[in-house]
């Protein structure tokens, strides 16, 4: 007999179901990479080379850095996967820059609808998995995290990813990634535009939680004020710091966080 990980069977399952939003998120971050400048590192100095990406792509001219991941290293020249493979102003790789701001809060979003899904068609196996891991049946990012799933799931997301645009050019995937691009750059004007209610003032008794609600909100990456689609997000950025179940509604108001994002969160957290 052998055991059969069957939730992590299930957020690949979801992660198959989500696969063109995966490759419409993806396209619509590439919106942009062609201006940027192409860079190269001459022993520890970065150095811009003069032209942009999008103008080495059009001549056929490899935009991969010789010091850049090795599994990105057999890209076509002026693809998006050479597109990934490039140094960034700050010497990082882009394609380190698309894991952090594509691919990790999609994975960790994939995963929570999976143990969403599990809690309400396999609520038994749900919760002894959960109480196998010492976990709250009810909290799905810190079974998630516990679970260990993100890791190779990021693996398997990249891959979808890579088989889908790796080796269309850049330019392409830009200008399929154009139309979400608008509509995400427009969602985070109207939430900047929007004036941003005063926030009841803290009791005395919160200020340890508060102080780590924004060491967390800091570190987490969400937009700010923090929307809906980003509850997950922060909800496992808050757990990471060590805040109490019971902790997370308390500090909720007092951080830059749209009442819809409240509404999720605290949704998660109440007992069925």
């Amino acid at each position: 007999m052998f055991d059969v990980d069957w939730m992590g069977l299930l957020t690949r399952e979801v992660l198959r179901e989500r696969t063109p939003a995966l490759i419409a998120e993806s396209c619509a971050w590439a919106v942009g990479l062609s201006d940027l400048p192409h860079v190269v590192r001459r022993g520890a100095v970065l150095t811009r080379t003069g032209p942009t990406l999008g103008e080495r792509a059009a001549d056929g001219l490899p935009l991969s850095a010789d010091d850049g991941r090795l599994d990105l290293g057999d890209a076509t020249p002026g693809t998006f996967q050479d597109a990934l493979n490039s140094l960034a102003a700050d010497g990082t790789v882009q394609a380190d820059r698309f894991d952090d701001e594509v691919l990790a809060p999609f994975v960790l979003a994939t995963c929570v609808l999976a143990a969403e899904r599990a809690r309400e068609n396999r609520p038994a196996a749900w919760a002894e998995l959960a109480e196998d891991l010492g976990e709250d049946a009810d909290d799905l990012p810190a079974v998630v995290r516990s679970g260990g799933w993100e890791a190779p799931l990021r693996i398997d997301a990249e891959q979808l990813v890579l088989a889908a645009l790796g080796r269309v050019p850049l330019i392409e995937v830009e200008t399929e990634g154009l139309p979400l691009s608008l509509v995400r750059a427009a969602e985070a004007v109207t939430r900047s535009a929007a004036p941003a209610p005063e926030p009841p003032q803290p009791d005395d008794s919160l200020a340890g939680a508060l102080f780590l609600a924004r060491a967390a909100l800091d570190a987490s990456g969400c937009t700010v004020p923090v929307p809906p689609q980003e509850a997950d997000l922060l909800l496992a950025a808050l757990a990471d710091t060590g805040l109490e179940r019971e902790e997370v509604p308390a500090v909720l108001p007092h951080l830059p966080v749209e009442e819809a994002t409240i509404s999720r969160i605290s949704a998660t957290l109440v007992d069925p």
